[in-house]
């Protein structure tokens, strides 16, 4: 039998040999604009240290990485597609991390059944992928049970708008392979508030969207446990009743939290002061809603069965005059809502990281503290517009600026 001294030895070189990737990275800290080292190591932060005020830091600032919950695509990659492949959403993802994204959810929209259950397929597949999979914690489905009626739709397509089928989303979450963790529907619908005790009750986050519900609609969604308003202002008719409307409930329910596309032109700057003074930084979430057109160059693009015009804003539907979606990452937003609201650098981050990751219990995403995972982003704020210098993913670095 060996002696304990001999056992010590074995466990000490065996504990000396296991690989390391430390390294440190420094720059001005997001939420006080004082200078740092971070030590990562295996993909953790490690270490957190001030700097000498007056050390050779330039005026990068180092945050954790951007968390977008509802992103319909990206460089031409539509989740909701008929050309969705795994290869496709690596495409997209390593493109998000050039505009800060470490985390998302890819977003289904509505569409046919079996294309849902396909592209979900497809996305469950992508998610297992070690190289991408960190970067996507869970998949959104956007419908189809949602408002049929103009303007509430927004650009989904009426014809395959229906009401809650329980069976059927089984289907959905089981091509999934149980991703499914966030849904947006219309309360109104017949079938709804018990539909939505049963996500909940399955552990799927439940929010309010496309839809024309009442104050008693809204209350007994929240009632049954809807927690979230999806782009609030949005997927809203032009005219409304100004007293009778889907808006009020939700500002005035203290227990739902709230996400906006703060991009400049999917609200106005006085909603989204409104929004933002009604349910302040800790229950604001902001969102990008990017199709697939963002990052390509402006023009017509057809997409199935509607032609689609992408200016450098904005995703319109020309015929139906409507807004089909942002052509902007979630970076915009937050130098928009610093700029609407005149917020704090820290506070935009948490709207746009820690919020969410909250929100949506992602324990090791958003915040730079020790033992957290090192997704982190590296920017400098030109004229309130985020430039991405360097991303990491899980200690990696997965983009620098040429």
């Amino acid at each position: 039998m060996k002696s304990s001294s001999t056992y010590l030895s074995v466990v000490l070189i065996f504990t000396l040999s296991i690989p390391s990737n430390a390294q440190t990275i420094e720059g001005l800290l997001y939420s006080d604009g004082n200078p740092v080292s971070l030590s990562l190591d295996k993909g953790r932060i490690t270490k957190v240290s001030p700097l000498k005020m007056g050390s050779n830091v330039t005026k990068t600032h180092i945050a954790p990485g951007l968390i977008d919950i509802q992103i319909n695509g990206y460089v031409g990659v539509d989740f909701s597609g008929p050309d969705l492949t795994v290869e496709g959403v690596k495409k997209a993802t390593k493109a998000l991390w050039k505009a800060g994204v470490t985390s998302y959810y890819p977003t289904v929209i509505t569409s046919d059944i079996e294309r849902i259950k396909t592209n979900f397929a497809i996305l469950a597949k992508a998610k297992e992928d070690p190289e991408i999979g960190p970067s996507i914690p869970g998949f959104h489905l956007e419908g189809p049970y949602i408002s049929p009626i103009a303007g509430f739709r927004g650009a989904h397509l009426e014809k395959y708008i229906k009401v809650p089928d329980w069976a059927e989303f089984q289907e959905f979450q089981k091509a999934a392979n149980g991703g499914i963790k966030l849904i947006t529907l219309a309360p109104e619908l017949e079938g709804a508030i018990p539909f939505i005790r049963k996500l909940v009750e399955s552990g799927v986050t439940v929010s309010l969207g496309h839809h024309n519900g009442s104050a008693e609609d809204i209350a007994l969604a929240v009632e049954a446990g809807a927690k979230l308003s999806t782009h609030l202002g949005n997927g809203c008719a032009n005219e409304i009743n100004r007293h009778n409307n889907p808006l009020w409930p939700q500002l005035s329910n203290d227990a739902l939290s709230i996400s906006i596309i703060a991009d400049g032109f999917h609200l106005t700057r006085e909603e989204v002061r409104t929004f933002y003074k009604t349910k302040g930084v800790e229950k604001t979430i902001l969102v990008s809603d990017a199709l697939d057109l963002a990052g390509l160059p402006p023009g017509e693009y057809t997409r199935g069965e509607r032609t689609l015009l992408l200016t450098p804003n904005v995703v319109k539907l020309p015929k139906e005059n409507v807004l089909a979606g942002a052509a902007s990452p979630i970076s915009k937003c937050v130098g928009q809502i610093m700029e609407f609201t005149e917020c704090s650098l820290k506070d935009a981050i948490q709207m746009a990281s820690t919020n969410p990751a909250e929100f949506f219990v992602l324990k090791e995403l958003g915040a730079i503290e020790i033992g957290k995972r090192a997704d982190l982003i590296l920017f400098t704020m030109e004229n309130n517009e985020m430039v991405i210098e360097q991303t990491y993913v899980n200690g990696e670095l997965v983009y620098t600026i040429k």
